[in-house]
């Protein structure tokens, strides 16, 4: 079975489709490559949402509620270093 589509394309979405048939490939390739792509993305985007679940062991039991070693993060000046510099000599304190 076929199907027929038909699209209003922008000047930079027009732009694309000629460099890409430029290559030899056909305005319908493109597209149906296109579709396939998105639709890969889409699929493998679901599963890759788990942001922010999960755990990690710093060693150091009071990592996320203890002010010091939160201090800095959100600024832009040294942004992950600091606190993770603190971790790091806490870890090495908890050691000794």
């Amino acid at each position: 079975m076929t199907t027929t589509v038909q699209a209003r394309l922008d000047e930079e979405t027009q732009a694309a489709l000629d460099r890409l048939r430029r290559g030899g490939r056909t305005t319908s390739d493109v597209i149906r490559e296109g579709i396939r792509l998105l639709e890969q993305e889409l699929s493998a985007g679901a599963a890759g949402k788990m942001i922010g679940i999960g755990m990690i062991r710093s060693g150091v039991s009071d990592m996320g509620s203890n002010k010091k070693y939160l201090e800095g993060l959100g600024s832009n000046s040294g942004v992950g270093k600091r606190p993770k510099a603190r971790a790091e000599s806490a870890m090495k304190r908890k050691a000794s």
